[in-house]
């Protein structure tokens, strides 16, 4: 049975996101629109029957300013990351062209990039920069595409080049969702041909998932190269997640500079 009082309570509650978008967020400064954003995500995780908690590994307080960098699981991803502290995160260009929620997207401040464009990677990057160097948090997913749990993809290097850049470090976090248990929830999962609708109907029917998001020491970019940062990233990471980690590799596309679209990334990202 299709469980109909929490959908219905997931959709109304983007519409009030929308809403709040369109009409509040052009009257209100920065810290006004993260405060919202940061009530809005803390209320989507809970509306979801998905439960918090932090861990942070020998730092009580995050990095900042800082580029935040995480592994990918789920749409859900976003809105965990933003109870703790919002973020403006990278997303495929093609999400801006989605009825509605492109729109909020946009409005919330993701930063849209276009696949196999150097040109737009040279744009983005320097914006990126330059948010940095402005005080906005900025975050991205370096697998590119989410990942079944138990599994860390490769990082694509492209991004650590604006932590170097601005001068800043790189915050790396390692997410995972857990039953009652401990054990891996898949239901959090959001792979392959699987839509949004049908992640929201996995997630409500689930019983209940905590997230754990666990902050990771800061890494200093200082004299470092991207490829480095990227592969010491993935390497702390899952060491976490995953018992014995595997050698991380640099995709050859990275080489090139060509800059992969991370496939589901931003808020109330559906398919």
């Amino acid at each position: 049975m299709l469980p109909l009082l929490p959908l219905a309570r997931v959709g109304l509650h983007l519409f009030v996101g929308l809403w709040k978008a369109a009409v509040l967020f052009p009257w209100l400064d920065e810290a006004g629109r993260n405060r919202r954003i940061q009530r809005w995500s803390r209320q989507l995780v809970e509306i979801c029957g998905v439960r918090m908690s932090l861990n942070a590994e020998r730092q009580e307080q995050p990095i900042s300013p800082a580029l935040i960098i995480c592994n990918h699981i789920s749409w859900l991803d976003i809105f965990v990351i933003n109870t703790i502290h919002p973020c403006r995160f990278v997303a495929k260009s093609d999400i801006r062209s989605w009825p509605l929620v492109g729109w909020l997207c946009h409005k919330t401040g993701t930063i849209f990039i276009a696949r196999g464009k150097q040109s737009d990677v040279r744009r983005i990057y320097a914006g990126l920069v330059k948010s940095i160097h402005d005080g906005e948090r900025v975050a991205f997913f370096p697998e590119g595409t989410t990942a079944s749990q138990g599994t860390v993809l490769p990082f694509h290097a492209n991004l650590f080049e604006a932590a170097i850049e601005a001068q800043v470090p790189v915050q790396p976090y390692a997410l995972r969702y857990v039953d009652a248990d401990g054990k891996l929830h898949n239901a959090a999962d959001f792979i392959g041909e699987m839509t949004f609708v049908e992640s929201v109907i996995a997630i409500v029917k689930s019983g209940g998932i905590q997230a754990e998001l666990i902050r990771l020491p800061a890494l200093p970019t200082q004299g470092a190269h991207r490829r480095e940062l990227a592969v010491k990233a993935r390497e702390m990471i899952a060491s976490v997640l995953i018992p014995t980690t595997t050698p991380a590799t640099i995709p050859a596309a990275d080489v090139e500079g060509n800059l992969p679209a991370p496939a589901v990334d931003h808020l109330n990202a559906a398919r």
